[in-house]
């Protein structure tokens, strides 16, 4: 990996560390786009884990159609110095019990860092109105800042 490369994982692996919220875009059956902030824990960058209503929005376009985005940034950084982290990644419910449970143990590690709660099975099946997703990045890219807009460099945070 050279330099440049290095450099571009350290950015990706600070950024979704020190971010809580990450932005979620996701399509409808027929391509019509939404998007929703979500907490989020995570699995080296790569696997995404959130708790929500199976009939949010959000999760009802997963449901048919599985190909997300996702932005994790600072939102207050200062203009024209931000930088965010772009992603492309398949999302999913997470149903069986020891996929569960295994994201069940991120996201309540994480959610204790951030003053929140530990999470169980209990919290995310039955009655609750509330489910398990988690999303597997494909890819990570950052923007360059060299003064061209839009000119991405890959990163793998890995």
């Amino acid at each position: 990996m050279d330099a440049t490369a290095r450099q571009a994982a350290l950015i990706v692996r600070g950024i979704v560390e020190a971010a809580q919220y990450m932005v979620l875009a996701t399509a409808d059956a027929e391509g019509r786009p939404w998007s929703s902030p979500v907490y989020f824990a995570h699995v080296q960058c790569r696997e995404f884990v959130w708790a929500s209503s199976p009939e949010a929005r959000h999760s009802r376009n997963i449901a048919v159609r599985p190909e997300v985005g996702i932005c994790v940034f600072d939102s207050s950084a200062p203009i024209g110095t931000g930088q965010g982290v772009y992603m492309s990644a398949v999302a999913e419910e997470v149903e069986a019990q020891d996929a569960a449970e295994r994201a069940l143990e991120v996201f309540s590690r994480r959610s204790l860092q951030h003053g929140g709660r530990v999470w169980t099975l209990d919290d995310v099946r039955g009655d609750t109105g509330i489910r398990l997703y988690r999303a597997v990045a494909e890819d990570h890219s950052i923007l360059a800042k060299d003064g061209r807009p839009d000119h991405r460099i890959p990163a793998d945070p890995s």
